[in-house]
């Protein structure tokens, strides 16, 4: 079974983290150790859900991204205040063209992220909609098929409980990253991308 979030740990309430930095040259390799150590030392913290690293598309943009999330804000801003943190901040000076750029996102719009796109500029809401119905719907009409026979017993509050908990991580983890993917060509058309 998926994860069954508590009261106070929603998908509302799971945040990403985007951190843009644009990388002097010849300092590349020294900024992706610094990096992961930096991420390895984040995994240690409460709340952590993971990260990854996107290397410049081209040599003509030096910007690097790092995605990182935490379950809950408050997580998130423990591990911002932590002294470990800014010990990492501090080395990362000398290697940077210019000072990092950080982006908060929470809820919906963290389905609809891309290497290579702003994350925080979200495709229009009619279409997260309808991309994350055409996830949905075949993932639910799975789940009753194949246990509805099984949930029928089981009083609603807690069949719904059960498949939701179930749901929600499969949206976020596994099904909207591979529908963001297929649909980019229509959520992030090439007009915006070369704008963002």
């Amino acid at each position: 079974m998926g994860h069954v979030y508590s009261t106070n740990e929603t998908p509302d309430n799971v945040v990403t983290v985007v951190v843009s930095r644009r990388v002097k040259s010849g300092c590349e390799v020294e900024f992706e150790k610094l990096s992961t150590a930096m991420s390895e030392a984040a995994t240690k913290f409460q709340g952590h859900l993971g990260s990854n690293m996107f290397r410049p598309a081209s040599t003509d943009d030096p910007e690097y991204r790092i995605v990182f999330k935490f379950r809950t804000p408050a997580d998130l801003e423990k591990w911002q205040n932590s002294a470990e943190r800014l010990a990492y901040l501090d080395n990362f000076e000398e290697l940077l063209i210019e000072p990092a750029k950080t982006e908060v996102l929470s809820g919906m719009v963290t389905w609809f992220t891309l290497p290579g796109q702003n994350p925080v500029k979200p495709p229009p809401k009619y279409k997260m909609t309808l991309v994350s119905w055409l996830a949905l719907y075949p993932a639910v009409s799975i789940i009753f098929l194949v246990f509805g026979d099984l949930l029928q017993p089981v009083p609603l509050l807690l069949r719904t409980m059960i498949i939701t908990g179930f749901l929600m991580p499969l949206m976020s983890y596994i099904l909207m990253p591979r529908f963001t993917r297929w649909f980019a060509f229509w959520l992030y058309p090439k007009k915006q991308q070369s704008r963002s």
